[in-house]
């Protein structure tokens, strides 16, 4: 049975609520695993103090996909020293396996992983692979996804499950940009607020911290009252007392309103490698459990046709989409128990 463990990646809200629910559910298992991130991104903040580490190491590593001429080799570059630091950091504390997330936080301890022979496994989020997944795949001893044939059920939180209820009717929609903020999604919800209000729906609103005062003033203006925040830690408290969902769709937050029964009308970003939102919220409209929309396609009237459609059966066909277990699934592998 393995018990030095090393989870990695992150950069971004969905691959740190990975990492945040295989550690809880390793620590159910009396296992403290470690940490690898990096400088960059939202890793220090999401687990910089988190005591439910053994040991955490934050690298100064950036990605190399999108950068050109020596922007690209300085990230190589950065790339194979922080390699170094990981591989030194997982021989130091006799690591047994590695499990990777994906984003560039992950890629020194998982190409260290390779070269050390030390087990790798990669849980992919998206409904189309990461570049590092891709080039890395061939070397894991095992590759999660919610999105193909070898189905493993997405590892949320249990809170999420925990609270779950059936929706029958709207009283309460939010509004979930992610953890960025999305203006596309913002205005939205600024364009049809008046009309919510008048249906007496409450709004439940995540701006973004980059677009906060701008939209608290657009409904301070309007007279408008919502339940309106930036970010929130205890964003999970805010998803249970919503009866719909506006939302991006990365595949956090995808399937953490979907263990929630939430139904929800996803707005895929724009812009995201490989269009994997748009793919991961079809994945849902496929099994009639959500709905998908381009920015382009954001009008009030959609809203209004969807409050009034059959929620209910949406709501209930969700239970199936995602059961608890999947980071239990994960820890199995990673442990060999």
């Amino acid at each position: 049975m393995r018990s030095k463990i090393l989870l990695t990646g992150g950069g971004t809200g969905g691959h740190l609520s990975i990492v945040r629910s295989v550690k809880e559910e390793l620590l159910k298992r009396g296992i403290k695993p470690f940490y690898i991130g990096s400088e960059s991104g939202q890793d220090r903040a999401w687990f910089g103090d988190d005591d439910g580490f053994e040991q955490s190491l934050f690298l100064e590593s950036s990605g190399v996909v999108n950068k050109r001429g020596f922007a690209k080799i300085a990230s190589i570059i950065r790339l194979l020293k922080s390699a170094r630091e990981a591989r030194a950091f997982m021989k130091e504390h006799d690591i047994e396996a590695v499990l990777s997330v994906g984003g560039f936080s992950a890629a020194p301890a998982s190409f260290a992983a390779v070269y050390s022979k030390i087990p790798l496994f990669i849980h992919e989020q998206n409904a189309v692979s990461g570049r590092l997944n891709r080039i890395l795949k061939p070397f894991a001893e095992r590759f999660f996804s919610s999105y193909e044939e070898s189905f493993t059920h997405y590892p949320v939180s249990d809170i999420f499950f925990e609270t779950a209820r059936v929706r029958t009717e709207v009283k309460s929609v939010i509004f979930l940009g992610g953890s960025q903020g999305a203006r596309a999604v913002n205005d939205f919800a600024l364009s049809v607020a008046a009309g919510l209000r008048e249906r007496g729906v409450s709004i439940i609103h995540q701006t973004g911290s980059g677009d906060y005062l701008r939209v608290k003033g657009a409904y301070e203006k309007a007279g408008i009252e919502a339940d309106l925040f930036d970010f929130d830690r205890s964003l999970s408290r805010k998803i249970a007392a919503a009866d719909f969902a506006v939302s991006r769709a990365g595949a956090g937050t995808l399937w953490e309103l979907a263990a929630n029964r939430i139904p929800s009308l996803f707005v895929p970003y724009p812009y995201a490698a490989g269009d994997h939102q748009y793919k991961n919220a079809l994945f849902l409209q496929r099994r009639s459990a959500a709905w998908v929309a381009r920015e382009s396609e954001l009008k009030p009237d959609l809203l209004w046709r969807l409050l009034e459609s059959d929620i209910e059966s949406v709501s209930r066909r969700l239970a199936t989409a995602i059961e608890p277990g999947g980071a239990k699934k994960i820890a199995d592998a990673l442990t060999g128990g």
